[in-house]
């Protein structure tokens, strides 16, 4: 039977019919839209609700956020006080004098092999814990070593220097990344110096607040309000007005810390970036933006401003002319040197896998097979298509140390640490058995690694095993952490 709009039912009514104790909505439940006349969703009840989760989660991000700054900070400062869990027994102490290891009680007998001090003993202990507990919060967390180290440094310095900034973090009510920017800025302050003075108060006034507390009142309502743009404006604008040092003996200090980096961007891409004095970075931008504008207003050009801006300014930096500047410095493009790894069916017209280019990763192939052109020498590793298995490597070099090198650098791209991404050529080739203890120099016993982990892997009870049958490598963290190594990149 239709039941007509117009015509009242019972039955359709009927809650013994209709309603079972299993579809009773719990505390804080939405009913489900089929089962309401009206649609929730329009309603402004899920609207309602789902904003109030947002603020809570929020919130609790913030939170949880302050809480992993702090716990990294304490577990560093707990490895610089206590060495020994991550270096073993201070070597310069007799424990059968004292059993308490007090630091006062040194082994009359004994003398450091390699001629140092006890105080640079234990400076090296206090360094080498602090490193192999960033490396194993960094295994544990998968979060770059940098990023740990950042992090518990913004955590001490908020404690220090803005205790209201790191206790609103604590509670939820600023940002992460505006926290992280308060702690970057108020770490450049002078240290403890009364605030800047005014026209009624001394700078020697010794009730006059410090500039740091003076920064961080001034900056708590705007870390808890603005957004991490507009903050990060209004932040370093503060650190300006509280700052008690003149800005040109700032700058000419910081123009010592100029630097240029890459970083690797997707589709064959990457991205340029330079540090440096202002005006010069915004001179060599004007002078690529005038040129562009120039052939970007020519009827023939069908390029955008920003591709001929960035077409200029590569080939300023990339042409092979006599010089460039006033001083005359002369740039030439130097030829490649290219390691391409070639999948077995690519190379037989079977496939279309990518080339990898040494360093970098999946290229297109017309790019590989110019890089090859233009290249005085080339390495030809072929791979398994299946599980990607290094099948072949050139035979085609004589010396047996840069075979085994490139060897490494096919089977090993980056640096053997778990979550380290340094390039296998900017690494040390380690013994993982010791040369000293029987290590032999073979591809199974080395593999490489960076300098700092090299060093963490010697100095720390950080240690590394390869398994016999499989040759899986694995590493023991001196807290007990047991990981793989990580796979290629790429």
């Amino acid at each position: 039977m239709d039941i007509q709009a117009s015509e009242p039912c019972v039955e359709w009514l009927d809650p013994d019919r209709f309603i079972d104790e299993s579809d009773w909505l719990q505390p804080g439940e939405l009913p489900a839209q089929q089962a309401w006349g009206e649609d929730v969703f329009t309603s402004g009840a899920a609207h309602d609700r789902s904003v109030d989760d947002v603020d809570e989660v929020t919130t609790d991000l913030r939170r949880l956020a302050a809480r992993q700054y702090a716990l990294f900070a304490r577990v560093l400062a707990d490895a610089a006080d206590c060495p020994d869990p991550w270096c073993g027994p201070d070597p310069s102490l007799d424990p059968s004098l004292n059993p308490s290891l007090d630091p006062r009680w040194v082994d009359p007998r004994w003398v450091d092999p390699r001629g140092r001090t006890i105080a640079q003993v234990r400076a090296q202990r206090r360094e080498f814990a602090v490193r192999a507990a960033v490396a194993d919060l960094a295994v544990r967390t998968r979060i770059s070593e940098v990023t740990i180290r950042g992090r518990a440094h913004d955590a001490d310095v908020l404690r220090e220097r803005c205790p209201r900034v790191w206790a609103a973090f604590q509670a939820g009510t600023v940002d992460e990344r505006n926290a992280a920017t308060v702690a970057s800025y108020a770490a450049t302050l002078p240290a403890d110096e009364h605030g800047p003075a005014d026209e009624h108060r001394s700078t020697d006034d010794p009730e006059q607040p410090s500039v740091w507390a003076v920064f961080d009142a001034q900056i708590l309502t705007a870390a808890q309000a603005l957004p991490a743009g507009k903050f990060r404006t209004r932040a370093r604008a503060t650190r300006e007005r509280v700052h008690r040092e003149s800005i040109d003996a700032r700058h000419s200090r910081a123009r010592k810390d100029r630097t240029l980096w890459t970083s690797n961007d997707l589709d064959g891409m990457a991205t340029l970036c330079v540090y440096g004095p202002a005006a010069d970075i915004h001179a060599a931008y004007t002078r690529a933006d005038q040129a562009a504008r120039h052939l970007a207003s020519q009827d023939s050009e069908t390029r955008t401003l920003a591709q001929v801006r960035t077409d200029v300014a590569l080939d300023l930096l990339t042409r092979t002319e006599p010089g460039i500047g006033s001083d005359r410095i002369p740039v030439t493009r130097t030829k490649p040197a290219i390691a391409l790894t070639v999948p077995v069916l690519t190379l037989l017209g079977e496939g279309d896998e990518p080339a990898i280019l040494h360093g970098y990763g999946p290229i297109d192939l017309d790019t590989a097979k110019r890089l090859a052109g233009e290249a005085t020498s080339w390495v030809r590793i072929l791979t398994h298509p299946v599980d990607g298995t290094v099948l072949d490597l050139d035979r085609k070099v004589y010396r047996v140390p840069k075979a085994l090198a490139r060897w490494l650098g096919a089977r090993d791209p980056v640096c053997a640490f778990p979550g380290c991404g340094r390039l296998a050529r900017d690494c040390d080739i380690d013994h993982r058995v010791e040369w000293q203890h029987g290590g032999k120099t073979s591809a199974g016993n080395t593999g490489p690694l960076c300098l700092p982990h090299h060093r963490v892997k010697t100095e720390t009870r950080w240690r590394v095993e390869t398994d016999p049958d499989s040759g899986q490598v694995r590493w023991y963290s001196p807290s007990g952490l047991v990981t793989d190594t990580d796979p290629p990149p790429w």
